[in-house]
């Protein structure tokens, strides 16, 4: 197990769709390890594929202590009741915004030995479950916010200190090299 780097707003992965997992081998359980410990060393809900740059259709959560994972999720919404409440991401940190979902969701799917596997979740489990399954579809939640909190929250990622950076943990950016411009005639002409 490896905690991986994560993604972060405005990296292509984020915004790509994953392809469904097809070998139910020991790469994908090792996918699934990293996810996982990953997620337990970030201390966030949930952690998709992508935000690793792994673009496969896998996820992993950590919900009133308990945790699992969800291979090729299926959503179905056994009604039309919703939710209204915080919600955040990991590819975007220390930001949220009031995000609406629904408020049960069933997720059909594989466990990493690809037995079927169904999660059945009601209020931060089904937000939980809805928010990775929109990672593997190349959707942010903040696509799913009103037009007002939208633009609220495009402004307040742009003046994020983190934005522009291709993971957490990465390295600071290269220096920018000093450019000096000289005060002296360049070819017999003054600037």
């Amino acid at each position: 197990m490896t905690v991986q780097p994560i993604r972060l707003f405005g990296d292509p992965v984020l915004r790509s769709k994953a392809d469904p997992v097809v070998d139910f081998d020991k790469e994908l359980r090792t996918l699934v390890a990293d996810l996982t410990q990953t997620l337990l060393d970030e201390g966030g809900a949930g952690l998709a594929a992508p935000q690793i740059g792994v673009g496969l259709r896998v996820f992993v959560f950590d919900v009133d202590d308990v945790v699992g994972h969800l291979i090729n999720p299926e959503l179905t919404f056994p009604d039309e009741e919703e939710q209204d409440g915080p919600e955040g991401c990991l590819s975007i940190p220390g930001l949220s915004w009031s995000c609406t979902r629904h408020l049960h969701v069933v997720a059909h799917g594989w466990d990493m030995h690809g037995e079927p596997l169904t999660v059945e979740g009601s209020e931060l489990l089904a937000r939980c479950i809805q928010h990775e399954t929109d990672h593997l579809d190349g959707v942010l939640f903040v696509d799913r916010l009103d037009a007002e909190t939208r633009k609220q929250a495009m402004a307040e990622i742009r003046a994020a200190e983190w934005f522009g950076a291709v993971e957490l943990g990465s390295p600071d950016p290269a220096p920018q090299p000093l450019v000096k411009v000289s005060p002296h005639p360049l070819f017999g002409k003054s600037r």
